[in-house]
């Protein structure tokens, strides 16, 4: 069992910049891969962008290329999404998500794959 608990998020407006954090805890961080997901209201859940658990690749929406960025800290069994130049159309709720499955099982962008969702803080960009 892992449990994910986000922080960050909040209202910024256009061409800001905000940075999520998902803490991690119940099992060894390291051999999970992880992603952010967001959902915005009337949509459905999309991906953002994902850290591959153990080669070390990242993978981003061709929507946030460029203008986010994943990280993690296995140290702190913690991963991180930046976000910069943001805009009204990244409104939406951001979750953080883990999963132990292979490739073999679903792609990496892909929400199947994925075992474990936080809750997801809201993040609203105003024009």
């Amino acid at each position: 069992q892992v449990q994910l608990v986000e922080s960050g998020g909040g209202l910024v407006q256009a061409g800001g910049s905000l940075r999520l954090s998902c803490a991690a805890s119940g099992r060894t961080f390291s051999t999970y891969a992880m992603a952010w997901f967001r959902q915005a209201p009337g949509k459905e859940r999309e991906f953002v962008a994902a850290s591959a658990r153990s080669s070390g690749f990242i993978y981003y929406a061709d929507s946030v290329q460029g203008r986010f960025t994943i990280s993690r800290d296995n140290t702190r069994d913690e991963i991180y999404l930046q976000m910069n130049s943001l805009k009204p159309k990244d409104t939406a709720v951001y979750s953080c998500a883990a999963s132990i499955r292979g490739s073999s099982y679903a792609s990496i962008t892909a929400l199947r794959r994925y075992d474990y969702w936080g809750q997801g803080p809201q993040v609203t960009v105003s024009s």
